[in-house]
């Protein structure tokens, strides 16, 4: 063949269509009919494709899954699916579980029927993959951004770090449901969400991708995610004292997972005081709430264990006390950056 033919040959062939990555996003949804619209507006705006999304009714009461079928009816085209399916089991855990079922993507975002993603959330996460990928590395999962959003229309961005993952997310819960994107392959070798859960199954499963020992990537700049925080429309709820125990109990399986993981015992110990300082924040917004009952036995019970973890030594004694019962004088005070202490000190 001709040199001239050759490079013919290659200019035809540069002009053909990359192949492109689909991307699944996961949205379980109960009872939202009100305001899983704006939420479904932030995934068709998008500038990404092609996009898979599986929206999961739990079985809502109120007109939710018409929304969602109207959403696939009007929307759903060849670069931009949609499923609808439900899940009987009424907990997100599960019904998260049923759409990666059902996901094909590549990669997978799972996120909040009452959350906002800014239209490039997706094609920066992309682009960071197409880095890693010609740069020869093997990404699993990605962190980002993102902002807290309350009532009153005031805003403010969330802990976000590059360093220190595990103490980040105890402390902050850096992987909670909108803030990273994570490789599906990566995601089904996991046991998936704790179907069990009914709060804090985010925070739980953060954990045990950590675990499995993912290779991760940082989306830097701005905030690309607006989390609905705190308000009557809020997943998170506006106070914890009417699901104690589910709470401790979110705690103590995070405890369990941590000694039973391939961590080097040093690392073990750290995470388990961070998570009995978590336990102690607990009981900290139970007194805030006015729940002494509550709040008096766990500070106690969280007390016990770090007290132990440091076998009550000197450094336990003239440091570590002093500073673990200011700390939780200023969370029942409402006042912020305890979590950052919390985070040298332990």
């Amino acid at each position: 063949m001709s040199y001239q033919k050759l490079q013919y040959l290659y200019t035809d062939l540069s002009r053909l269509p990359k192949s492109v990555m689909e991307v699944s996003i996961i949205i379980p949804v109960y009872n939202r009919a009100g305001v899983v619209p704006a939420t479904l507006s932030s995934v068709l705006n998008q500038t990404y494709r092609p996009l898979q999304v599986v929206l999961v009714d739990n079985y809502s009461t109120d007109n939710t899954l018409q929304v969602l079928e109207d959403f696939m009816r009007d929307n759903e085209n060849d670069d931009f699916k949609v499923i609808v399916t439900r899940e009987a089991h009424r907990t997100a855990g599960a019904a998260r579980n049923k759409g990666f079922e059902q996901a094909t993507g590549e990669w997978v975002l799972f996120f909040d029927s009452d959350d906002l993603m800014k239209e490039d959330l997706v094609s920066s996460y992309v682009g960071i993959i197409n880095k890693a990928v010609e740069e020869g590395r093997e990404l699993d999962l990605i962190s980002t951004r993102s902002t807290l959003v309350f009532p009153d229309g005031s805003q403010r961005e969330t802990p976000f770090s590059k360093r220190d993952l595990f103490a980040q997310h105890i402390l902050h819960a850096q992987l909670a449901t909108q803030r990273y994107a994570v490789r599906r392959e990566f995601f089904a070798s996991t046991d998936g969400w704790n179907i069990n859960l009914p709060g804090w199954n985010d925070w739980e499963l953060g954990l045990r991708l950590l675990l499995a020992r993912p290779h991760v990537a940082y989306m830097g700049g701005k905030s690309r995610v607006d989390v609905n925080h705190n308000g009557a429309d809020s997943i998170t709820g506006t106070e914890f004292h009417s699901r104690h125990g589910q709470w401790e109990h979110v705690i103590d399986i995070m405890i369990n997972e941590v000694r039973c993981s391939l961590l080097k015992p040093e690392y073990k110990l750290r995470y388990e005081r961070l998570l009995e300082y978590r336990r102690m924040v607990l009981a900290a917004q139970y007194e805030r709430e006015g729940h002494r009952e509550l709040s008096v036995p766990l500070c106690r019970e969280a007390h016990k264990a770090l007290r132990e973890s440091y076998r009550n030594n000197r450094r336990w004694r003239w440091l570590v006390d002093p500073v673990t019962r200011r700390l939780f004088a200023r969370i029942v005070a409402g006042k912020r950056g305890s979590a950052q202490i919390a985070r040298l000190l332990y």
